[in-house]
């Protein structure tokens, strides 16, 4: 054989002839050489081991295959299989271009070389290099407008990792700034100290000089690189790159002038500088004199008046964006005006006013000028309302909630303002075209627990977003509007108005049958006089028959609370009396949503609606249903709805069905609903007027106890009385069902002063993450710029001004001598105003306490010691009753005829002698006394000597000695006396006399006090050791320091009250920032981690549900568990019923709870105040059944006998948990975990079903 094979001659083979061929090993750039094994079809092997192939180099197969076939539909023929695939091989193998994926964009150039002429003939005098702002920007990296847009799909709501655009209001560091930050940084020595390896890698840079004196053909481009600096290489300039060349190959050149600039080895070195230059020769300072002092005489709320008419107002709008039917109102026409002159506004009016006539011309402004309006809502059942009306008139209108998104391309984008939240901080493209954001009940802003996102984004809009305020009439417009208008540096004007368009008329209803339902006085009238003579009629009225009933069935308790049968007297006998008077249809305000519904059931006899009607109500609301399962429709709640319908009844608050709400609120525009029983939520909102209003009763509970309403509240719910246009007045009225409510609170209550808009700025995890990420905000500014800090920091310009001015003044002032004997002055000082702090300090807890209040009564015989008195005895006569500044009236002894007082400026040096006196005053010559009111701190010591005295006599005779006629009197055996005995104790204790302790006398055991009295002690007797007291030139240079130091401490106070340090809540957020650190959200730079990035993408429970993901709680579950899990992260009610829960669920929340109780323990060691108890139960399982329930399949009718909790509120949270799930998805997605990502997809489409995620009769 092997003979056979020598003789055998074979001719040269081709590289392309090898059985052998190049496979590629995954991405890291390796190859093998491996064997082709001879096949029939000679089809080549796979050529790397990359699943999907290599990177896309070339145009993707599928489309070469498909544009082949178009052209030749004959070249893939469909029945011959081999064939065809021969040939789709053929394309398969192809020349390979590796070179495509190494393409790198071109660094932007950051300079650009303008041309100077000579503006009269145009010659060409010199280039300049100018600076080219927003090269290189974007999402990742910039928070300006200028930067490019991101990707389509996160034009909308945006992503985390962008950077939000820059506020407007915040000033944005300029060149001076950074270089003043600069100084506070490390110097970095970058000749030594340079760190060479990047954290997690194994190799670094070498900083190392190379040799590079060798010939060029050695020198290779990295060595050429590293010798460079990284401001001097321009690939653009081949000038340049010889000058360069030069310099590497040791050549040196002279160092050319800064104004030289054209010849300038390189024009970064001096673009900065350039074009400071340029800008301030051109530009005035926007920092001069003049407009600082302007601005701190500007008013950034404007009133505006609006009893004056707009008589001009069509000669300076002709060609209006938007036409009304109806001629406007003046306050109307007064925001048009300003928004044609794209001017923020503020405007304050009643409910059904008009103020969304403001809203829709600022849309129809925006659609002319091509821009994007924003349009929030505190709810996203208004969201829904105004989606329908606005999609109505302006038809380009889009709707943003938390699962809806419809035509997000719309110019007007309806939403909520936590949507709004997220696409500022999420730096959204949406922002770019934004003209306007409309903020719709803005009084909405005084909800504790969602307050603070309106805030939020007032804070964050961009400057070019003009604002438009809608709120119900609050007594401080002026104070918010002001506020809005200096964090943002824009003039806010402010159109408020007290006139409804149609007037209330408010009555108090005490029948309870058919012969009393004529019992409606009349208690306030259309002019808002309250009427006296109508509250005494009803509770005449209310007593007579009170008697009445004692008489027949004996007395009852004064408190007795009305029975089901008696409520539905009351009601059956107001509404048949309304029904007569046409008053009709009627709201009826109840605080209980199973009061609702039980006075809903109790009208069984009650029927208000003709045969047309019902036939009306009954094909409407059967085709707003028609799109629910058939199990769905036999729902008993839907079954009990479309019986009160029919007879003209509808039912309103959170436990109703949403699609049944819906249905009610059209039925009740239509005007079928004739009685409508809500809670407070109808009020909210959408203009759905009555004829009247009931209220059931003026007490509520608002989660913590029963209170009267609010004036705000009841002026709200009141406001939706009288139709405008139909009802001239609108009737409000109040049963009367125990008793007649007190005058003054109903008083209080309908004309008391509404709410005021409060603050309710409040730090949040996610708050402080968004901001972490970008380095530009900080979370200080933030807080800086809330309404809860306004009060604080509004006349920061003016404390500046102080500063600087105060400043000028201590650099003015001569220097103090302390080197020698005065060496020791210094501390000295510091020791003299610590005695004098620390005794102050005793002293007020002296006063405070109960033995301290005992012991300073009259008769008490105490030192004085202040600017008059030195160190002399007296005795208290009076004491005042004021406990907050309270006084003493005491008689002191004194030298006769001597009554000068030492001003404050020419008071002598602080001595050891005048601060720990030992001697008591002794006058010189004749004894006299004073009487004087003092202060707590005139009083050195409280003795333990007591005096017996004629008060009355000692007083008396001292005012009459006042009068000119008895001046020179003299005093009287009392005031005499007293004054011997003073004198008597003087004398017989000339080194003192003994005081009463704060401790052992007083009994105050406070540690405080404790250490404050060893403390004065120890500083009384150190004060005798320092040697500048005895160096003449003491006063003088004491004083001179003492003055220095005043200006100093006022230097001080100011500018801690602009720092930082003086933030409200900048103890919270250090805690908040150590939780952080603990959880390794952030590191120890406050650098956002991977865990922290997560939490970003959590809008609720941000902390919980990112350490669920992390500690791996969820991953092992099924789908139907975990959305179960989760419910206790949106499911707020209480509830009777257990659920009934399996094993692996039991297990589940355990964790929980132990995840919630480790994150409650760090909060608490870090020194938040929240307990660990009450973070826990915030978390509730009431739901846990039902979730599971409905995960798995069960039918909403059978899921509701599962629990105590109304369906309307089951199906909300349902709800807000899908939007939960979509949270967690994301988490997953950013740590990299497919399962859980699957898992929580498919957990979303469980529970998306049916009845639950009907969609909106709104959106339809």
């Amino acid at each position: 054989m092997a003979r056979e094979t020598e003789a055998i001659v074979l001719p040269p083979m081709d590289w392309a002839d090898l059985s052998i061929s190049m496979l590629e090993m995954g991405c890291s750039g390796q190859f093998e050489v491996i064997s082709n094994p001879a096949t029939e079809s000679n089809i080549p092997p796979p050529h790397t081991t990359l699943p999907h192939g290599l990177p896309p180099y070339a145009e993707d197969l599928i489309s070469e295959v498909e544009k082949r076939y178009l052209h030749d539909p004959e070249w893939l023929p469909i029945h011959n299989f081999e064939r065809a695939f021969e040939k789709f091989q053929n394309v398969f193998t192809r020349d390979r271009c590796l070179d495509s994926l190494l393409h790198l964009d071109t660094t932007p150039i950051h300079s650009t070389l303008k041309v100077v002429r000579n503006p009269t003939t145009g010659e060409l005098l010199d280039f300049q290099e100018e600076l080219l702002e927003d090269t290189g920007l974007s999402s990742k990296n910039s928070l300006s407008l200028q930067r490019p847009p991101g990707p389509a799909s996160q034009g909308v709501k945006g992503s985390t990792t962008n950077y939000p655009f820059w506020p407007g209001g915040m000033e944005e560091p300029n060149l001076d700034q950074i270089k003043k930050k600069s100084q506070f940084e490390e110097d970095i020595d970058f000749d030594k100290n340079l760190l060479s390896v990047p954290p997690g890698f194994k190799k670094g840079m070498d900083f190392s000089k190379k040799d590079l004196n060798g010939p060029f053909s050695s020198i290779n481009l990295f060595s050429l690189l590293s010798s460079v600096d990284d401001d001097a290489f321009d690939l653009g300039n081949e000038e340049k790159e010889e000058i360069h060349i030069g310099k590497v190959n040791g050549q040196k050149e002279d160092q050319p002038s800064k104004k030289s600039l054209q010849k300038t080895n390189s024009l970064e070195d001096l673009g900065v500088e350039s074009s400071v230059t340029t800008s301030d020769a051109i530009l005035p300072s926007p920092s001069s004199t003049p407009v600082v002092k302007e601005l701190e005489k500007e008013h950034w709320a404007i009133p505006v008046d609006v009893h004056t008419p707009c008589t001009d107002f069509y000669k300076r709008i002709p060609d209006p964006a938007f036409k009304w039917p109806f001629e406007l109102d003046i306050f109307q026409k007064q925001a048009i005006l300003h928004l044609e002159n794209h001017e923020s506004v503020f405007v304050a009016a009643h409910t059904s006013a008009g103020k969304t006539v403001v809203a829709e011309y600022a849309i129809a402004l925006s659609q002319k000028h091509m821009t994007r309006t924003i349009y929030t809502s505190p709810i996203k059942a208004l969201s829904n309302q105004k989606f329908r009306d606005f999609k109505t008139t302006f038809q380009d209108v889009g709707l943003l909630t938390g699962d809806v998104q419809l035509r997000p391309e719309a110019s007007c984008l309806i939403m909520t303002t936590e949507i709004l939240r997220s696409m500022l901080y999420n730096g959204s493209d949406v922002i770019r075209d934004l003209e306007w954001v409309i903020f719709d009940e803005v009084h909405y802003i005084n909800d504790a627990e969602r307050g603070v996102v309106w805030e939020e984004v007032l804070i964050m809009l961009p400057d070019h977003v003009n604002i438009i305020l809608l709120s119900a009439t609050v007594p401080n417009t002026l104070e918010f509007a002001d506020w809005i208008g200096r964090i943002k540096r824009k003039k806010i004007y402010v159109i408020s108005t007290l006139k409804r368009p149609v007037p209330l008329e408010h009555y108090l209803y005490t029948g309870n049958s058919t012969k009393t339902q004529k019992e409606l006085f009349l208690l306030v009238d259309a002019s808002g006089n309250f009427l006296t003579k109508g509250y005494y009629s009803a509770v005449e009225a209310k007593k007579e028959r009170t008697s009445k009933h004692a008489q027949s069935f004996g007395a009852k308790p004064a408190a007795h609370a009305a029975t089901a049968s008696q409520d539905r007297s009351v009601w059956l006998s107001l509404l048949d009396a309304l029904y007569k008077k046409d008053q009709l249809p009627v709201v009826c305000f109840t605080f209980s949503r199973s009061r609702c519904d039980e006075n809903a059931r109790g009208l069984v006899t009650l029927d208000l609606t003709t045969s047309a009607e019902k036939s009306e109500i009954h094909v409407f609301f059967h085709k707003c249903i028609a799109r629910l399962k058939g199990t769905d429709k036999q729902l008993p709640q839907v079954l009990q709805m479309i019986d009160l319908l029919k007879r003209g009844i509808g039912v309103h608050h959170s436990g109703i069905l949403p699609i049944l709400k819906e249905v009610i609120e059209m039925l009740f525009t239509k005007g079928l609903v004739k009685v409508l029983f809500a809670t407070e939520t109808f009020a909210m909102g959408v203009n759905m007027p009555a004829r009247t209003v009931v209220f059931d009763s003026i007490r509520k509970h608002d989660g913590t106890a029963f209170r009267d309403l609010l004036p705000g509240e009841y002026i709200q719910m009141a406001g939706r009385a009288g139709r405008r246009g139909l009802d001239t007045t609108g009737t409000v009225i109040i049963l009367c069902k125990s008793g007649v409510h007190e005058m003054a609170d109903l008083h209080k209550m309908m004309l008391g002063k509404p709410t005021m808009l409060q603050s309710q700025f409040r730090l949040t995890y996610t708050m402080i993450l968004n901001l972490l990420r970008v380095e530009a905000l900080r979370v200080e500014d933030m807080m800086k710029r809330s309404f809860s800090e306004f009060h604080t920091r509004k006349d920061s310009k003016v404390y500046e001004q102080k500063i600087a001015e105060m400043t000028k003044t201590l650099a003015s002032m001569p220097e103090v001598d302390n080197v020698g004997q005065l060496c020791d002055l210094e501390s000295y000082y510091v020791t003299v105003q610590e005695i004098i702090h620390t005794r102050r300090e005793l002293q007020k807890r002296v006063m405070e306490s109960v033995n301290g209040q005992k012991a300073l009564s009259v008769g008490r015989v105490i030192v004085v010691n202040n600017l008059k008195h030195k160190n002399a005895l007296g005795v208290i006569l009076q004491v005042s009753s004021d406990a907050v500044s309270r006084t003493f009236t005491t008689l002191v002894l004194c030298e006769k005829n001597t009554e000068q007082v030492v001003s404050q400026d020419d008071k002598a040096a602080l001595t050891p002698e005048d601060l720990v006196p030992r001697k008591l005053f002794l006058p010189d010559g004749p004894c006299s006394s004073i009487i004087e009111k003092l202060k707590s701190e005139d009083i050195f010591s409280v003795t333990g000597k007591t005096l017996k005295i004629h008060t009355d006599r000692i007083i008396d005779d001292f005012n009459k000695r006042q009068m000119p006629r008895f001046k020179h009197d003299p005093p009287g055996q009392a005031v005499t006396t007293t004054t011997q005995e003073l004198l008597r104790l003087t004398e017989s204790n000339p080194n003192g006399i003994p005081v009463l302790d704060p401790v052992n006398d007083f009994q105050i055991k406070d540690l405080e006090v404790v250490e404050g009295s060893m403390r004065l002690r120890h500083l009384e007797e150190v004060l005798g050791t320092f040697n500048c007291v005895h160096s003449p030139k003491f006063s003088e240079q004491y004083n001179r320091l003492n003055k220095r130091m005043q200006i100093q401490d006022e230097l001080d106070r100011l500018r801690y009250l602009i720092s930082d340090q003086s933030l409200l809540l900048l103890p919270e957020y250090e805690q908040r920032i150590k939780v952080l650190k603990v959880l390794k959200y952030i590191d120890d730079s406050c650098t956002v981690q991977l865990k922290g990035r997560v939490a970003c993408e959590i809008s609720s429970h941000e902390l919980m549900v990112t350490e669920l993901v992390f500690d791996n709680v969820l991953s092992d579950l099924p789908p139907e568990e975990i959305a179960a899990l989760l419910s206790c992260l949106v499911f707020q009610q209480k509830t009777q019923v257990e659920p009934e829960i399996s094993t692996s669920l039991q297990e589940g929340v355990k964790r929980i709870e132990s995840v919630a109780e480790r994150i409650a323990s760090i909060q608490r060691d870090c020194g938040m105040r929240e307990s660990v108890e009450d973070y826990v139960a915030q978390f509730k399982f009431g739901l846990l059944e039902v979730v599971y329930c409905w995960a798995r399949g069960m039918p909403f009718s059978e899921i509701a006998l599962l629990t105590d909790v109304q369906e309307g509120i089951v199906v909300r949270c349902i709800q807000r948990l899908d939007e939960t799930c979509r949270d967690v998805r994301n988490a997953a997605r950013i740590i990299g975990d497919p399962v859980l990502y699957a898992k929580m997809e498919q957990a979303s489409m469980m529970i998306k079903r049916d009845i639950v995620f009907a969609a909106s009769l709104y959106t339809q």
